[in-house]
C-alpha cells in the first residue's frame, strides 16, 4: 500500500508543479507570439516549433543525463523530481501557448485597439482585456493540455522520478501480476481523469454566468 501512495503522491506532484510551470510558461510564450514585437513573436516561434516538435523522451534524457553533469547536480530522488517537472513543465508550456494564442485569436481586435486608444499598453491589454477572455474560450482545449500532461507523468518513471508509472514497475519486479497492476494504474489514472473533466464543466458553468 506504502508503494502505490508514494506512486500517487509522486504522480500529483508532478502534475501540480509541472502544470503550474507550463501554465506561468506558456502565458507567457503564447503572449509573445502576438506580440506587436518581432523579435519576442520570432522568440516564441522557435521555442514552440523546437520543443513542441521534440519528443518527451529526448527532452527527459536532457534533464536527465545532459543538465546535472553541467550543473554539477548528484541524481538524488528529490533532484529527480524538480528536473522531471521542469521537462514536463517546458514541454507542455508549447501546448499551453498554442492554446493560448488560439483564445487570443478569438477575442475581436476592436476590444484591444480601444484599450490601446485609451493610453493602456500591450501588458495592460493582454492582462486586463484580452486573457481574461481567452481563458474563458479555451477551457476544453486547455483541460486537453493538462489530460496529456498527468498522463505524461509515466515518462518520468524511467528517469528516477517516483510516481505511479514507477510503482508498476517496483510492483511487477517483485511478484506482483504485472496484468492487476497495469489495471489498478489505469483505474486510478480513470478516476484522476474524470476529475480533470468535472473540474472543465465547473469552471465551464461558472463563468458562463460571469459572461
Amino acid at each position: 500500500m506504502d508503494v502505490w501512495i508514494e506512486g500517487l503522491v509522486g504522480t500529483l506532484r508532478l502534475f501540480v508543479a509541472g502544470g503550474i510551470v507550463a501554465l506561468i510558461l506558456g502565458i507567457i510564450v503564447g503572449a509573445m507570439r502576438v506580440s506587436p514585437i518581432p523579435v519576442a513573436r520570432v522568440m516564441g516561434t522557435l521555442y514552440v516549433n523546437i520543443i513542441r516538435n521534440t519528443p518527451l523522451t529526448l527532452v527527459f534524457f536532457a534533464f536527465a543525463f545532459a543538465l546535472p553533469p553541467l550543473l554539477g547536480l548528484r541524481l538524488t530522488s528529490e533532484v529527480s523530481l524538480t528536473l522531471a517537472v521542469a521537462a514536463l513543465g517546458i514541454y507542455t508550456a508549447t501546448y499551453v501557448a498554442e492554446t493560448i494564442r488560439s483564445g487570443i485569436n478569438t477575442v475581436p481586435i476592436g476590444q484591444a485597439e480601444a484599450a490601446r486608444a485609451i493610453g493602456l499598453s500591450f501588458g495592460q491589454v493582454m492582462t486586463l482585456v484580452i486573457l481574461p477572455q481567452a481563458f474563458r474560450a479555451v477551457i476544453p482545449p486547455m483541460m486537453s493540455v493538462f489530460i496529456a500532461l498527468l498522463k505524461n507523468t509515466t515518462v518520468a518513471a524511467g528517469f528516477g522520478a517516483v510516481n505511479l508509472g514507477a510503482a508498476r514497475s517496483y510492483l511487477s519486479e517483485r511478484g506482483a501480476n504485472p496484468m492487476s497492476v497495469i489495471l489498478w494504474v489505469m483505474v486510478i489514472f480513470v478516476v484522476l481523469v474524470l476529475l480533470l473533466a468535472w473540474a472543465q464543466r465547473a469552471l465551464e458553468n461558472k463563468w458562463r454566468v460571469a459572461r
